[in-house]
């Protein structure tokens, strides 16, 4: 294809001769088309442009049958009434679950009234399919408080941290340092309700409820935290270390609000003991670095089994 169009010329047989006219004017829908065309190659860098011979008044023109555009009239408004009075104050939405929670928390004066704060509070998206907010467990006046991530089947059904088959062997760890839930050792989470599928608490979901978390904290003022699991740990020392590097050690927990940091031991969490029983030896170093720290810090420990 040369690139050029023919347009305006007619070609009838009589005989054996071709009869050429003249060529013909254009409607103006044809001149249109073509004056688009020419600007396209023209857009295009192509030469052939110039070589269209576009009738610039039939170009011009309408299209047969067909109005020219007229301006769209703007649609008229009614007046506007004269305002009266002050204007309303904007309808304000609340969005802010971390801010609502940092409020509530600290209005707290008792861990009685923590607890029931914690239980009416609904700016965590997890309460929705859980059964019921588990909060803590234990002694209240406890010297060493433990620190869990969330609530699984059992813990959502009875609404109590670590009663289901982690919860037992957590039980029977601490029995054999002197220590129990009964007596002298407290039990909370990170969060406190089950999240689907046993999956792991999100950053937002534990960033919700961690203003509860250092109000129970305040509240007790424990001499010893144990933190049970990756997640735990994590999350109260503020490390991505993981939980291998960390367990068994002497480490320190800081909070604005506490008159001095808190001894902390991070451990491994019993539901990974039950999937991993030969780590059980390492628990158990675990537990005497803790046993030998509740007498170094006078923590009263029962009979250890």
């Amino acid at each position: 294809m040369s690139g050029y169009l023919a347009i305006g010329f007619r070609s009838n047989k009589v005989g054996d001769k071709a009869d050429v006219t003249h060529p013909q004017p254009l409607p103006a829908t044809a001149a249109l088309a073509l004056k688009s065309l020419a600007d396209f190659w023209a857009d295009m860098g192509l030469e052939e442009a110039r070589a269209l011979n576009i009738p610039r008044a039939a170009a011009q023109r309408p299209a047969a049958g067909t109005r020219a555009a007229t301006p769209a009239r703007q649609m008229e408004r009614p007046p506007s009434s004269p305002v009266t009075g002050a204007r309303p104050e904007p309808r304000r939405i609340n969005n802010n679950p971390i801010a609502d929670a940092r409020k509530l928390a600290a209005s707290a004066n008792s861990m009685a009234e923590l607890r029931a704060i914690i239980d009416q509070f609904d700016g965590c998206p997890l309460k929705k399919a859980a059964k019921n907010t588990v909060v803590c467990d234990g002694a209240y006046d406890a010297d060493v408080m433990i620190v869990g991530e969330a609530p699984g089947g059992e813990e959502d059904a009875q609404g109590l941290p670590f009663v289901g088959r982690a919860g037992k062997l957590l039980d029977k760890m601490l029995a054999t340092i002197g220590l129990s839930r009964q007596e002298n050792v407290f039990i909370t989470n990170l969060i406190y309700w089950r999240p689907p599928g046993n999956r792991d608490p999100s950053p937002a979901e534990m960033q919700i409820c961690a203003p509860f978390l250092s109000r129970q904290i305040e509240l007790k003022k424990p001499k010893l935290l144990l933190t049970a699991g990756k997640f735990a740990t994590q999350a109260m020392l503020g490390t991505d270390d993981g939980i291998m590097r960390l367990r068994g050690r002497k480490l320190l927990y800081r909070q604005e609000g506490l008159p001095a940091p808190v001894k902390c031991v991070p451990m491994l969490h019993p539901a990974y003991l039950l999937r991993r029983p030969e780590d059980k030896a390492k628990a158990w170093d675990d537990l005497r670095t803790i046993a030998a720290l509740c007498d170094e810090m006078g923590i009263k420990r029962g009979a250890a089994l």
